[in-house]
């Protein structure tokens, strides 16, 4: 669990200011992203909302897993932000790869899961269509939805998806073994 003085508070505040200048691909702050992703995780532990608030704090910042851990984050949080930063693998290029790394932890795919959520809001992906109607739309996020879908229990996917992107949840039914009105 947590350290004292290090809470999810603290983690949200830390993902503010690291993402506080930085803009995603619509020109839109960065911080709404992980402030997303954390608050989708509002039904797990302290320790997997953290992750979720920092989930992207060693991939777009220069902060290191020293000095978060120096910072107070504890450290299961900085093993699951380790786990979904791409930089960080051995192959950053073979994202399949990757989307399977972070299947073998639970934790690390409850973080992925609210984030790939977030990154597929259908008025994002509209949004990013009609920025660059030459480029077909990417396919990365929804096959790495089903490897993450398929690594933690269904009810878990669940409660991430009703929170940050409830058009998901017709997906399930699409994956062998699932069934969201079950």
């Amino acid at each position: 669990m947590s350290t004292p003085g290090f809470t999810v508070h603290t983690a949200m505040v830390l993902a503010e200011v690291a993402h506080d200048r930085q803009k995603d691909k619509l020109k839109r702050p960065y911080r709404e992203h992980v402030q997303a992703v954390g608050d989708a995780l509002a039904d797990f532990d302290d320790d997997v909302r953290m992750a979720g608030y920092l989930h992207d704090i060693a991939e777009d910042t220069p902060i290191s897993k020293r000095a978060l851990l120096e910072m107070g984050v504890p450290p299961r949080v900085v093993a699951i932000i380790e786990r979904v930063s791409i930089n960080l693998q051995d192959t950053p290029d073979d994202y399949p790869a990757f989307i399977r790394f972070i299947a073998e932890d639970r934790d690390a795919t409850l973080v992925k899961i609210a984030s790939n959520a977030h990154h597929s809001l259908p008025e994002r992906v509209q949004a990013l269509a009609e920025k660059w109607p030459d480029k077909a739309p990417t396919t990365r996020y929804s096959e790495a939805r089903e490897i993450l879908y398929r690594a933690v229990p269904e009810a878990d996917v669940l409660l991430i998806l009703n929170r940050i992107n409830p058009d998901l949840i017709a997906e399930l039914s699409r994956i062998p073994g699932h069934d969201p009105q079950a």
